[in-house]
């Protein structure tokens, strides 16, 4: 899980890693010897402040993959306290064989003069990347850089292609199931195919009731094609948790997903909650042809406008073109339904049975 991060996180883990070593450039020259300012204890001072950066931030993660849901309905002081105790110790413990990997021995002096600075040091500095980067996964690293640049301060036009995902039968859910039962399915739902949804280049734009609106940049045909194979690895995500949420909840919940691609228009809305919202035919178009989804009963359908621009994954087919007529819209659009071909629907099946 933590490796999974840093290798999706790597431009953070960059910066994260060259703050690390400037911090512990600047301890040495404040606070040790000055008889030691020389290259090779400089260096040495570097690497200490890149290992507890990373440290730091280990343990921030680790936390959230380890023992957030035990928090999830605690106080939030309550977890904010736990993960900062998390962090101390796992710091401390850093420091200490930091010390001896370095400088061959941990003496009583250093142990009440030094340590407490510098683990107080990183756990103030792991705490300050820590809420940078919750910052950067609430509200996307993509919106976070441009709110800072101010991109979307105009109104912007960009090429993109969207899905609208929502859960199916979510009416009746809520009638069998309950509101607060329901709301708690939908917000693990969203938690456990968020994995998918990065791995795959997604950008999550919004969530909307039981619906999520996910983005794609439209690029060349390959990577274009990373938004249907992120539909299919949602599909597999689910089919690997099915029994936790039978348990749960009694039911898996089944889900449907549109894709289409063309000129939304971006800017920056609202002023007390400032927020960057998405406009254009090509937003109404990918919302309705989710609802289409419903009329012929298909998990998955893509308009003809994304499909002549990009390359199917080799084991899904298209079926069912159709020119429909949209609530709203004048003019009809092509759409076909899209799903694994019998042979990788087999080797599926066959594999979830072992």
């Amino acid at each position: 899980m933590i490796l999974k991060a840093v290798q999706r996180h790597l431009g953070f883990t960059s910066m994260l890693m060259v703050c690390g070593f400037a911090i512990g450039l600047l301890f040495r020259y404040l606070f040790d010897d000055p008889q030691q300012r020389h290259f090779g204890y400089y260096l040495r001072s570097g690497v200490h402040g890149v290992v507890l950066a990373l440290v730091g931030w280990a343990a921030h993660v680790g936390f959230g993959a380890l023992l957030r849901e035990r928090f999830r309905r605690a106080p939030l002081l309550l977890e904010l306290a736990a993960r900062v105790g998390f962090m101390a110790i796992a710091l401390t413990a850093a420091a200490i064989l930091l010390q001896v990997a370095l400088y061959g021995a941990v003496t009583t002096e250093w142990l009440a003069d030094r340590l407490p600075l510098i683990v107080a040091l990183a756990l103030f500095i792991s705490t300050l990347f820590g809420m940078l980067f919750e910052l950067k996964r609430l509200v996307g690293g993509r919106v976070l850089k441009n709110f800072l640049l101010g991109t979307y301060h105009r109104p912007v036009v960009e090429e993109r292609i969207i899905m609208f995902l929502d859960l199916a039968g979510s009416t009746a859910l809520a009638e069998a199931m309950g509101e607060l039962p329901l709301h708690e399915l939908i917000t693990r739902f969203f938690f456990d195919i968020d994995n998918a949804i990065v791995a795959h280049g997604g950008e999550v734009h919004a969530y909307v009731g039981d619906a999520a609106i996910v983005t794609w940049t439209l690029d060349n045909k390959i990577k274009n094609g990373a938004c249907v194979r992120c539909f299919f690895a949602i599909e597999d995500a689910m089919a690997k948790q099915a029994e936790r949420y039978k348990e749960r909840f009694g039911v898996v919940p089944g889900f449907r997903a549109s894709l289409h691609t063309g000129p939304i228009v971006a800017s920056e809305c609202g002023n007390t909650k400032r927020q960057i919202a998405y406009f254009g035919d090509a937003m109404n178009v990918s919302a309705r042809l989710q609802e289409y989804c419903k009329t012929v009963e298909s998990s998955l359908v893509i308009s003809g406008a994304l499909l002549r621009k990009i390359d199917l994954p080799p084991d899904v087919e298209v079926q069912g073109w159709e020119t429909v007529s949209l609530r709203g819209r004048e003019t009809p659009v092509k759409v076909a339904s899209v799903r694994r071909n019998a042979h990788a629907l087999d080797a599926k099946l066959t594999q979830a049975s072992r």
